[in-house]
């Protein structure tokens, strides 16, 4: 059996910034992921996207993001199980043990969940079809943006992902945005950016559309949209992307003992602990009033989830607030001094 003083689950930003939280404080942290590489959703879907809301970081990829990350937390030496979900949580005395898949166990005084739990899979195309090109010019997620370059590229959906790889694309293919409504769902600044882009001539857009069929023999050749009053598109392509969001199964969190509202787990503000005592949840996953669905807002959950676990994994010692430029003690635990 492992024991630790936290189990994070999830090795996505917000999981590897909880860890470097508690790190600073003094508690050692092992992270279990069931994706088989470290990044979570930055990694596995949009390794190539640019972010733009990380503080003091102009524009950074969800990989150089995780790249980060990664190298911030060296100092405190987590180990990270990949490929590895947890099946199974219980309560023994003042311990939680908690079983994998692979049958390891882990006894922690607090878990941490910042996805990971359960599995993400992308809204797909219904048209008739589609299937038979997923993966080779049709896709929900952009891994090597390299191969659009120079490529007619049509992109649906009308949320920030939608918005931000047709900016991207712009640059190095010709794009085409075809969304559903005339109203977009993202960052108004993202919405702005496309409607100067199609003023130029180097997005053209089709609101009110949605695809109606893919055609092609070995290759994509060509889709079909169709207009909500009945009109029909015919549109030459190299590929389609489509951005729908994601449907989350949970997977074994249900079993959990977990107040589970709307595939989503309430937490309270002060430190994200959830409706069991030393079982916080933090990132997408949690909800509270006024949440934002922002990485940032994952890290300040992650910092202040990192003190909730302190005082049960150190009841008998006081945590006290040390800033990281002034502490020797934090210092020491960065190897800086």
């Amino acid at each position: 059996m492992i024991k630790t003083d936290v189990l994070v689950i999830g090795a996505g930003p917000t999981g590897l910034f909880a860890v470097h939280q508690l790190g600073i404080i003094g508690l050692k942290a092992e992270i279990v992921d069931n994706l088989d590489k470290i990044g979570g959703q930055c990694i596995e879907l949009y390794p190539d996207k640019p972010i733009y809301d990380i503080p003091a970081i102009p524009e950074c990829t969800g990989e150089e993001l995780t790249n980060n990350l990664i190298e911030q937390l060296k100092p405190f030496k987590p180990n990270i199980h990949l490929n590895e979900r947890v099946e199974e949580v219980k309560k023994d005395k003042n311990f939680w043990i908690i079983k994998t898949n692979k049958g390891k166990e882990f006894q922690a005084y607090n878990i941490i969940i910042a996805g990971g739990v359960g599995s993400f899979e992308p809204r797909k195309f219904s048209a008739k079809g589609s299937e038979k090109f997923e993966g080779k010019e049709l896709f929900y997620s952009v891994k090597n943006k390299v191969i659009f370059k120079n490529k007619t590229v049509c992109i649906f959906g009308g949320g920030d992902s939608a918005l931000d790889w047709a900016i991207e694309l712009s640059n190095t293919s010709k794009v085409i945005l075809v969304h559903r409504r005339d109203d977009f769902r993202g960052a108004q600044v993202s919405i702005d950016k496309v409607k100067q882009l199609e003023k130029e001539g180097k997005i053209q857009l089709f609101t009110k559309y949605q695809l109606n069929s893919v055609d092609g023999e070995n290759k994509l050749e060509k889709i079909s949209i169709k207009h909500d009053d009945g009109n029909l598109k015919d549109i030459k392509t190299d590929y389609v992307l489509g951005f729908f969001g994601l449907i989350m199964q949970l997977g074994p969190i249900a079993n959990w003992g977990l107040n589970i509202d709307k595939k989503t787990i309430p937490v309270n503000t002060e430190n994200f602990e959830t409706n069991e005592k030393g079982i916080f949840a933090i990132g997408d996953l949690c909800s509270y009033p006024g949440k934002l669905k922002l990485i940032l807002s994952g890290f300040h959950e992650g910092a202040l989830a990192a003190r909730g676990c302190f005082k049960l994994a150190r009841p008998d010692e006081t945590l006290r607030f040390e800033f990281t430029t002034t502490s020797k003690n934090v210092l020491n635990r960065l190897g800086k001094k």
